[in-house]
């Protein structure tokens, strides 16, 4: 199959790049030309801006494409509220420019594979238990609403038989793949080594750090991604959670950041704030459909992957000041 990745030079795309390579797919990567970073060996590029719906058409048309996965997009939520129209121009705006390069090219490529990147974020913070894909989404941000957008579009689009498609929901992706991990400074793992490495003076939790979240490995959604290409049905669409299923506090994560790294943290407790006590997937519908299995989100191993990854790490000398226990 020859797919064709939007957003494949960021930390998802690069895994899922990896994947498709290592099962025998051809890979062609979308990008806008970033510099700062190579795709794997193996995977072609071509530059376009998911924004700009004639350049998306021409690369659909010439590339023949049997299958898309769409990752490209904005993803911070505290930023969307501040630029609220960029994020539905790149995640809704965008998703439908691509839409309409695969209805245009319809008449001169088989119907389409397309598995669509949306997130957990998209089901709110007014549920309780384990999320189920059959729960109505209640966005909270302009970033949820933006993905939601997407989802329907690709819905819609995807009963009419043209195409088929799948919509996965990842939840907090961490790990690290090919020497790459997450550097965001909005989530708790990169801010636990920024502090570990003094990046940072501290790391700061909410209240107690007892809020609870899914951690899953990003090899994990990269393998749940590929195995979605597969099973795209046209004229259907189906949602499915990418979790671990187990959740973890934020003050776990902390503690075991510690001992994975072998130094202590510094933490600051802020008051806390009203959000979500527990976020955790319900990934049954993913070992059902896509015979899907997190093998490697275990909390240890997401945290040593990340960690040997990190850029700049301390690890080799800070594990000699302050041992490490068993977690």
């Amino acid at each position: 199959m020859h797919v064709l990745v939007t957003g494949g030079l960021g930390f998802l795309g690069r895994a899922v790049g990896r994947e498709l390579l290592a099962t025998g797919h051809r890979v062609t990567v979308m990008t806008r030309g970033r510099g700062d970073r190579n795709p794997p060996p193996g995977v072609e590029l071509v530059t376009g801006d998911i924004r700009d719906r004639a350049r998306v058409a021409e690369i659909v048309q010439e590339g023949g494409y049997d299958g898309v996965v769409h990752l490209a997009a904005l993803t911070s939520g505290r930023d969307s509220f501040a630029d609220p129209l960029g994020y539905f121009d790149v995640n809704a705006t965008g998703t439908l420019n691509l839409l309409m390069a695969l209805d245009a090219a319809r008449s001169i490529t088989a119907p389409a594979a397309l598995v669509f990147a949306s997130t957990n974020i998209v089901y709110g913070s007014q549920h309780h238990g384990a999320l189920s894909e059959d729960l109505d989404p209640h966005p909270e941000s302009p970033y949820a609403a933006s993905k939601v957008a997407a989802e329907h579009m690709v819905a819609a689009y995807a009963a009419t038989g043209v195409i088929g498609a799948v919509t996965v929901r990842p939840f907090n992706i961490a790990g690290a793949v090919d020497g790459v991990t997450d550097t965001d400074p909005a989530r708790i793992i990169p801010n636990a080594f920024r502090a570990i490495t003094g990046q940072l003076d501290h790391v700061t939790l909410n209240g107690d750090g007892s809020a609870v979240r899914d951690f899953v490995h990003v090899t994990d959604v990269a393998t749940g991604i590929r195995l979605a290409l597969v099973a795209c049905t046209p004229g259907g669409c189906q949602t499915i959670n990418l979790g671990s299923g187990v959740g973890t506090s934020m003050a776990t994560v902390v503690a075991a950041a510690e001992q994975i790294a072998g130094h202590p943290v510094t933490v600051h407790r802020q008051p806390p704030k009203p959000e979500p006590s527990s976020l955790i997937a319900d990934i049954s519908r993913a070992r059902t459909a896509l015979r899907w299995t997190p093998k490697k989100s275990g909390l240890t191993n997401i945290l040593t992957d990340a960690w040997e990854a990190w850029p700049e790490s301390l690890s080799a000398a800070l594990t000699a000041t302050w041992p490490k226990q068993p977690l």
